[in-house]
């Protein structure tokens, strides 16, 4: 197979030369190659032909990470049609064509975890990404944060795009990588980071710090200069103007209202007609009212669109379409933020721009004249001299005040003459080993809060919010839909608390009756949703449904805290959004459709080890290794043998059996029970019938056996709701589990017969007793062995299993009546 081959099938063209070093050389740690040359398409094309002649160090997952949400979409797009060109060449090799996936708030394709041994390509924002490796994911089931932390960690190739702009996430993913490094993964993985501005001594935290000196790099060379698109972009007219416009504490009063008057005028004058005007400012809320503005100075066919972070994709796929279209004979002009900095392709033949960081400033250069078409273009800075930081955000004095200094300097933006002053990296907050160890554990606090990892995803500690509008009367039902990727819109903290104090949150909040209220949250525990009531009650990656009658959103103006019209609803397909948000005591693999849905608990068992086999002879486990995961799944269910997970099978019908599955669907008597814990504390309890491996092999095949769910993992306690024992005597209790609780003989399936047994909770005690160490001591001591990767991938191959198995159900066959 050869790569200029491979890349034109691909692409339509051939490689440039840095695109095929890429290719055929060892991965380099460092990308750095202008704008508008195709480093994505240098990425994903390597990654896709180093896969395809099986490259031993290439991983099986592509995760290609981007700092802003607005576009990723396209990314993926482009992704997707690169796909489709090679999938005949993947054919002739015998092997699947990579799957590509979209790891965003809504989002509810989970092929890729389902399928651990596939390829596919993962394409998310910086704040979804990073939160998963965090185990912390925003906007998805907590239950399922090990399974994403597993597979973003091991077996994946981590692209960062366009790192000048990631703020402290930049330090988070370094310091993942040297972690990485430092303790071990169950399979190997790497990463590789890429800009047009690309400085080295941004890598240097404290845990990648001893592997920098061996890192390696790719770039333009001699070769790629003297290719005739090459020498046509580099050589590129951008002539730099500073405006007469500044944005001052006198004119940036009332929303700045007078600011955006002036510029609109500014820019009106300075657009040519046929062409494409930018205009980039660093908030959401002056381009809303610049945009809002221009109208009444420009000529009424010059098109108007505005781009931010702030849309629905519904809404934001049809803009993006605009922008390929072509421009009107009177031109176009896009008011944007940020959002255009990473990974939009678009040009202009007139830029303006609001000063912002050295290295923003020359993504936004590169957004002027980006092919070269034009024969002059113009870019025109803004200085900005305001001192209220809330007016400075989302930068700061000191890279204001450097990035004045360079821009001053400068008469042409031509990317061949372009000086580039990187500047220094915000470093942030800095995640170490123990925090990494501590977010491992999974379970909130007592107070029903977790740690918030924003500090460590982006800067300034306000990651987006998800939200939703649906159209309901009184409370949401229970059973309303999970949101799909399409109706979510990103919305920051503090315009969400601006939303919701429109709507009286924290103003009348006790006056107002829970079927009132605005935006709602899903409350995992309770299993049912709960009204924003207070504004403390918000945190960092949650997902809200508000109520369409609120309004909030625009089509055109996108999120719009002040806007009192009803909301438009996604037109949704309804066969695609029956998943609704998972509650603790639910167990959703246990109900099955249909009168098929009657599984057997030795059957299920049969099937999920079978499945797990087949994993671990895939992956190659060692023989320690791969006798834990059959072990674990053997007895993964076997608590389902427990009375009242029986009666919640059953509902009262008379049938002989032990059920792991059944069409009932309902609460267990029990608030918050567990099947797995005493699946686990069997599994502990037993005597014979299963290989001795020791004491840490043991506690890991009961490690495994309880985390499969998700919902009791590295510690034990009862939770709020629990019913204590009702025969008045004091014993313990946890996840629906009493001190006393028979568990009966059972079949496990494949011949394997526990013995009845008495669960004990002694594992809730502190220290070591008489059953030994306590349940936080195990798994303690696992986490210190293992490691987080290695112990979250068994963990993950489990639950996959698991999976797999619960999906193949009907092949059991339909049970008669009465069985």
């Amino acid at each position: 197979m050869i790569f200029q081959s491979f890349f034109y099938t691909m692409q339509g063209n051939h490689p440039f030369p840095y695109q095929e070093r890429l290719a055929q050389q060892a991965w380099p740690e460092l990308l750095s190659v202008p704008t508008g040359l195709g480093k994505t398409a240098a990425v994903v094309g390597s990654w896709l032909f180093k896969r395809l002649i099986k490259d031993p160090e290439t991983p099986i997952r592509l995760i290609y990470c981007l700092p802003m949400r607005v576009l990723v979409e396209q990314t993926w797009r482009e992704s997707q049609l690169w796909i489709d060109a090679v999938r005949p060449i993947f054919e002739q090799h015998g092997m699947t064509s990579p799957s590509v996936h979209l790891l965003m708030g809504g989002e509810a394709d989970d092929r890729w975890m389902r399928n651990p041994e596939q390829h596919a390509i993962i394409i998310g924002t910086q704040d979804m990404l990073l939160s998963r490796a965090l185990l912390r994911g925003y906007g998805m089931s907590r239950y399922q944060w090990p399974i994403h932390f597993a597979l973003l960690h091991n077996d994946a190739l981590w692209i960062f795009d366009e790192v000048q702009l990631m703020g402290t996430g930049l330090t988070t993913a370094c310091q993942l990588e040297g972690l990485r490094r430092r303790l071990g993964c169950a399979r190997p993985g790497r990463s590789l980071w890429m800009s047009a501005t690309l400085d080295k001594n941004w890598l240097n935290t404290v845990d990648l710090r001893p592997y920098l000196g061996a890192f390696t790099e790719c770039s333009l060379e001699s070769d790629d200069q003297l290719q005739p698109v090459v020498k046509k972009r580099l050589a590129a007219a951008k002539t730099v103007h500073p405006t007469a416009v500044v944005l001052t504490m006198d004119n940036s009063k009332q929303e700045g209202r007078l600011y955006l008057d002036t510029l609109a005028r500014a820019v009106a004058e300075a657009h040519r007609i046929g062409t494409t005007t930018l205009v980039i400012l660093n908030r959401v809320s002056r381009a809303q009212g610049l945009w809002q503005q221009l109208p009444q100075y420009l000529a009424s066919e010059v098109e108007t669109l505005l781009i931010h972070g702030r849309f629905r994709p519904f809404e934001r796929r049809d803009l993006e379409n605009k922008l390929r279209q072509a421009v009107p004979a009177a031109g176009r002009v896009v008011v944007a933020t940020q959002a255009v900095e990473a990974g939009v392709d678009m040009t202009s033949a007139t830029l303006f721009t609001e000063l912002a960081p050295c290295s923003s400033l020359v993504q936004r250069f590169g957004r002027c004249n980006r092919y070269g078409e034009e024969s002059s273009a113009d870019i025109y800075w803004i200085d900005i001299t305001v001192d209220k930081t809330d007016e400075l955000l989302p930068y700061t004095q000191e890279e204001l005040t450097q990035a004045r200094d360079y821009v001053r300097l400068l008469s042409s933006a031509s990317p061949g003459q372009l000086s580039l002053l990187h500047g220094r990296s915000r470093g942030g907050m800095c995640v170490r080993l123990r925090d990494l160890m501590e977010l491992f554990h999974t379970d909130p606090d007592l107070s029903g809060f977790d740690v918030d990892i924003a500090p460590f995803v982006r800067d300034g500690g306000v990651p987006g919010v998800g939200v939703y509008w649906r159209a309901f009367d009184g409370l949401p039902a229970n059973e309303i839909a999970a949101p799909r990727q399409e109706e979510l819109c990103s919305v920051s903290l503090g315009q969400l608390r601006r939303f919701l104090e429109e709507n009286g949150v924290n103003k009348d909040a006790e006056k107002i009756q829970p079927h009132a209220y605005s935006a709602y949250f899903w409350d995992s525990l309770a299993g049912n949703w709960q009204p924003v009531a207070r504004l403390e009650q918000l945190y960092p990656g949650m997902t809200l449904l508000v109520r369409a009658t609120a309004g909030g959103y625009d089509a055109q103006r996108g999120f719009w805290p002040e806007g009192k019209k009803g909301v438009e609803v996604v037109p949704l397909n309804l066969k695609k959004t029956q998943s609704k948000e998972e509650s603790y005591g639910g167990d959703p693999l246990s109900y099955v459709e249909g009168r098929s849905g009657f599984v057997t608990l030795a059957d299920h068992l049969d099937k999920a080890v079978a499945e797990g086999e087949e994993l671990g002879r895939f992956f190659k486990l060692d023989e320690e290794t791969f006798s834990a995961l059959v072990a674990a799944l053997r007895w993964h269910d076997a608590g389902k043998g427990h009375p009242v997970f029986q009666r919640s099978m059953t509902q009262g019908a008379s049938l002989e059996g032990v059920w792991a599955k059944s069409p009932f669907l309902g609460r267990h008597e029990r608030p918050h029970f567990r099947h797995e814990l005493a699946s686990m504390l069997a599994w502990l309890a037993q005597e014979g019938g299963v290989p001795q491996g020791g004491e840490d092999w043991k506690n890991l095949v009961a490690y495994l056996i309880v985390a499969h769910h998700g919902k009791v993992r590295m510690g034990l306690r009862a939770l709020p709701e629990e019913l204590e024992p009702l025969d008045g005597e004091r014993r313990r209790f946890a996840r629906g589990i009493w001190e006393g609780d028979e568990l009966p003989i059972l079949s496990l399936g494949a011949g394997v017969m526990t013995q009845a047994v008495s669960l004990s909770l002694a594992l809730m005690e502190i220290g070591t007793g008489i059953y030994g160490p306590s349940w936080s001591t195990r798994t303690q001591r696992l986490l210190e062995r293992l490691g987080p990767f290695r112990l979250a991938w068994l963990e993950s191959l489990v639950r996959i299993a698991d999976w797999r198995a619960s999906a193949d159900v009907d092949r059991f066959g339909e049970l008669s009546d009465g069985a």
